[in-house]
């Protein structure tokens, strides 16, 4: 149960820094999107980076459906633990946009209007996805005490270079269509999103089979 409230917890978390700060960089920056995405980006990378140095020992920080798929298919958890996982993450990232209009004395209920769609769009969140997995993917091998810091810049960097400002994690596509704030996406966007991004799982599940075949043989179950 431990892994499973710390993947709760920091999925809650997680989302109130991307819905929260997103909130206070649009009312600082007063109308400049530049300003509130910097102030967006600065906060997620900087909390990414505590959760999961706070939470991997206990969960592995995840806080993502197509990061846990891909460990689940390299051996480091089962098919239930994986199920469970999605269930906090899917729960937690809503809760956490919720939370973040509590704080900020928002409507709860909110749907987003912000339309996020077409090729580009689609495109920069697969590449995003693809990124942020091969990232995780070769820390984990290469440079583990260092995979904090580097998803947490992966995604500070993603902010600004692809159009579709690197979600890269269904929970959030799902949970940021509830906000109707600077991170929302549209409900009619929701799909195309998610479906890059399962896509860049399954394409970097393909890659490692191919490039990697007895190294991901060679996983045990670490959770």
């Amino acid at each position: 149960m431990r892994s499973f409230i710390a993947e709760f917890i920091g999925t809650v978390l997680l989302l109130a820094i991307v819905a929260g700060s997103g909130i206070m960089g649009e009312t600082l920056g007063a109308g400049n999107a530049a300003v509130a995405l910097l102030g967006n980006s600065i906060a997620t990378g900087a909390g990414l980076y505590a959760l999961i140095v706070l939470l991997g020992p206990i969960s592995g920080a995840h806080f993502n459906p197509v990061v846990t798929l891909m460990f689940w298919k390299l051996g480091h958890l089962d098919l239930k633990k994986m199920l469970g996982y999605w269930a906090c993450q899917f729960t937690g990232a809503i809760s956490g946009v919720w939370l973040s209009h509590i704080m900020f004395s928002l409507p709860l209920i909110q749907e987003s209007t912000k339309v996020r769609t077409g090729l580009g769009i689609w495109v920069s969140e697969l590449v995003s996805t693809l990124v942020l997995l091969a990232v995780i993917y070769i820390g984990d091998k290469q440079a583990k005490d260092r995979v904090p810091m580097l998803v947490a810049l992966t995604v500070t960097a993603g902010y600004w270079f692809t159009s579709s400002t690197f979600f890269s994690n269904p929970a959030v596509a799902v949970a940021r269509s509830f906000t109707n704030t600077f991170v929302g996406i549209a409900p009619s966007s929701v799909f195309g999103f998610v479906a890059a991004e399962v896509v860049a799982a399954l394409l970097i599940l393909g890659i490692l089979a191919l490039v990697a075949p007895k190294d991901n043989k060679s996983y045990t179950k670490v959770l």
